[in-house]
C-alpha cells in the first residue's frame, strides 16, 4: 500500500513538474548577462552565462510576451509545456534568431513575420503615392500572417492571443487618440500667439541648434520617435512639404524624443532613411524642456512657429493633412 501511494505521489510531481516552459538556448554576442521575458502581467529573467548560453524553467500563463537581450528584442508565444531551444546572433537579431522543440512552429513564424513586416515597410514606401497598391500590400502581408496561424499543427493558442493583442491594441489607440486631443487642445490654447520656449539641442550634422537660429523663418517642428510607427508614415509626406517650400522663408526641423541610450538607432535611422530638414535629438527625451513645454505625451506632434518666434499653430496639421499646405501656400505667399 504504502509503495502504491509513493509511487502515485512521484508521478504526481512528475506532471506537475513537466507543466512548465523550459527554455535553452544559446546566444552569440550577448548584448547583456540575462534574457527578460515580459508582457503586461509576467516577467521573467533569465540569466546568459558568459558563453552566451542560457537555460530555465518556469511556469508562464499563455500567451505573447516581449523577449529581451539589452535593448534588443523580439516577439514570443509562450505556454506550459513547451520545450523550447533558441539560436541567435545579435549581429543579425531579427534575421538569425530560430527555435527547436516544442513551440518552435508557432515561434518561428512569430520571427518569420517580424523580418515580413521589415520588408512590408520597405514596399510601403516604395508606392506611397499609390493608395490602392498600399492597400493590396497590406492586405497581401495580413493573409499571408492569418494563413500560418491558421496552418495544421500551429497551437489554436497563438491565433487567439494575436486577436486579443489586436483588440487590445484598438483600445489602446483609442484611449491614446483621446489623451492626445485634450493634449495638444491644451496646449494650442496655452501658446498660440506667444514667444515659443527656445531650445538648445544635438545637431545630426554636428554641434547643437537653437530654435532662436532660426528667428526671421517660420519653423515646422515635428517631434517624433524612430520606434513610432505614426510618425514613419509621415514621413514621406514631409518630405514631399520640404521639397514643395524649398527656398521658402521655412525650415523643416525634426526633434527625435528617443532615449539616450538609443542615439545611434537615431543617427543610423537619419542615414538609411536620408531624412531632410534640420535633424535634432532632445536632450533628454520627453523630459526636455521644449517637449514638456508643449505638454507633448504622444507623438507625432507638429509645431508651426513664426518668424517673429510667436507660436503659430501648437498643433499644427500633419505632413499628410492637405490643409498643410493651404496654411503655407497662404503664408508664403
Amino acid at each position: 500500500m504504502k509503495n502504491t501511494i509513493l509511487c502515485f505521489l512521484l508521478a504526481t510531481v512528475s506532471c506537475f513538474a513537466q507543466d512548465v516552459v523550459k527554455f535553452s538556448g544559446q546566444i552569440k554576442n550577448p548584448n547583456s548577462d540575462k534574457l527578460v521575458l515580459k508582457n503586461g502581467t509576467f516577467k521573467q529573467v533569465i540569466p546568459v552565462a558568459k558563453d552566451g548560453s542560457f537555460s530555465a524553467s518556469f511556469n508562464a500563463p499563455e500567451g505573447l510576451y516581449e523577449l529581451f537581450d539589452g535593448a534588443e528584442y523580439s516577439e514570443v508565444y509562450l505556454k506550459n509545456g513547451f520545450d523550447l531551444t533558441m539560436s541567435l546572433d545579435t549581429a543579425q537579431f531579427d534575421e538569425s534568431i530560430s527555435y527547436k522543440g516544442k513551440g518552435a512552429n508557432e515561434n518561428n513564424i512569430l520571427a518569420q513575420n517580424t523580418l515580413a513586416e521589415e520588408k512590408l515597410e520597405e514596399q510601403l514606401m516604395a508606392v506611397k503615392d499609390q493608395p490602392m497598391e498600399v492597400q493590396k500590400i497590406i492586405m497581401t502581408h495580413n493573409a499571408t500572417f492569418q494563413k500560418k496561424l491558421t496552418a495544421d499543427g500551429v497551437d489554436p493558442g497563438l491565433k487567439k492571443a494575436y486577436e486579443d493583442k489586436q483588440k487590445a491594441a484598438v483600445a489602446e489607440q483609442q484611449a491614446q487618440m483621446k489623451a492626445y486631443m485634450d493634449a495638444k487642445a491644451a496646449a494650442a490654447s496655452k501658446w498660440n500667439n506667444k514667444p515659443a520656449p527656445d531650445f538648445n539641442f544635438e545637431n545630426y550634422k554636428g554641434g547643437k541648434t537653437k530654435l532662436s537660429d532660426f528667428k526671421g523663418k517660420y519653423v515646422y517642428i515635428d517631434n517624433w520617435a524612430t520606434w513610432c510607427g505614426p510618425c514613419r508614415m509621415e514621413i514621406p509626406f514631409l518630405q514631399k512639404i520640404e521639397e514643395k517650400y524649398h527656398g521658402k522663408n521655412i525650415e523643416f526641423v525634426s526633434i527625435s524624443i528617443d532615449e539616450m541610450k538609443n542615439h545611434d538607432k537615431w543617427k543610423n535611422f537619419v542615414k538609411e532613411k536620408q531624412l531632410g530638414g534640420v535633424q535634432l535629438m532632445a536632450d533628454k527625451d520627453w523630459s526636455s524642456d521644449f517637449i514638456r513645454a508643449f505638454d507633448i505625451n504622444s507623438i507625432p506632434r507638429f509645431i508651426l512657429i513664426g518668424p517673429d518666434g510667436k507660436v503659430v499653430d501648437a498643433d499644427a496639421k500633419r505632413p499628410s493633412d492637405p490643409g498643410l499646405t493651404a496654411q503655407l501656400d497662404e503664408l508664403l505667399k
